[in-house]
């Protein structure tokens, strides 16, 4: 038997220990066919040595002991359980993105596609911000290039909550607000791009109305057009960098910096054609 591991699951946030393998974890955990039930998800293979995590969880104030009930539930993996819960949820903003050993996204049906490793795109150094900065602030501060010209980016934002959006902000501007923004902040973030394709999942005059005051408004930066199951509603196929024709994947940020896990050069022609 293989050495049990810890797995991290997106968007529901739990972290089941395991020694069946991300690929493994995606079979049993799948509800069926594509073409009958939703179940995308995220799995993240996360550092571990078999009897323990390799990583120290974020602290929570004392609610529950994340660090021993892994150990508890790596144990039982130890002793004969194929699965065991390590935590149920909210897990994504208490575990360490340094923790993360790779990523896979999984499509209904438990078939999972590899990520690239990971790319660290942009460290932070500076954190001061302020509701009423504009893009080009933003960009100073984190010490990157201006875009030539500004057109509203689609994004999904997978967790610590779902929703679409409209930003004129560059992944690795929106990153640093996300993580910064006075408010509103986000301990970490994972989020993605996606392609103009699938605004029909908010209404096309809200869609308008939200590009329009992007367009208008000097110091706006993010206008939220859906709050929903949003990663269920969009195929993986709508994410920029799915086709290669753009950089992009899997983005996860906190304060310190930027990550991207890519697509592969060449996505598998068995995975493309699944259903889910």
């Amino acid at each position: 038997m293989s050495e049990p591991q810890l797995i991290l699951t997106i968007p529901n946030g739990s972290v089941t220990a395991t020694f069946l393998g991300v690929e493994g974890l995606a079979k049993r955990r799948s509800p069926g066919s594509g073409k009958h039930f939703s179940g995308r998800s995220i799995l993240i293979e996360l550092a571990c040595d078999g009897v323990k995590p390799g990583f120290n969880y974020f602290d929570e104030g004392g609610w529950r002991d994340a660090y021993g009930d892994s150990v508890s539930a790596l144990a039982s993996v130890k002793a004969g359980a194929r699965t065991k819960t390590a935590l149920s949820n909210g897990a994504f903003g208490s575990v360490p993105l340094s923790a993360y050993e790779s990523c896979q996204l999984v499509k209904t049906g438990g078939e999972s596609l590899p990520l690239g490793a990971p790319k660290s795109l942009v460290s932070y150094t500076s954190h001061g911000c302020n509701e009423r900065m504009n893009p080009e602030q933003v960009a100073q501060t984190i010490g990157r290039p201006s875009p030539a010209e500004r057109t509203p980016r689609l994004y999904m934002v997978i967790a610590p909550v779902q929703f679409l959006m409209l930003s004129n902000l560059t992944p690795e501007e929106y990153a640093w607000y996300a993580t910064h923004r006075p408010g509103k902040v986000f301990r970490q973030v994972m989020f993605t791009e996606l392609d103009h394709d699938v605004r029909h999942i908010a209404a096309e005059s809200h869609y308008n109305e939200a590009r329009q005051e992007l367009v208008e408004k000097v110091t706006k930066k993010t206008k939220s057009l859906v709050y929903d199951d949003c990663v269920n509603h969009i195929p993986f196929q709508h994410w920029v960098g799915y086709h290669n024709n753009a950089e992009g994947g899997l983005y996860v940020a906190d304060r310190n910096g930027l990550t991207l896990y890519p697509f592969p050069a060449k996505i598998p022609r068995a995975w493309d054609k699944c259903a889910g």
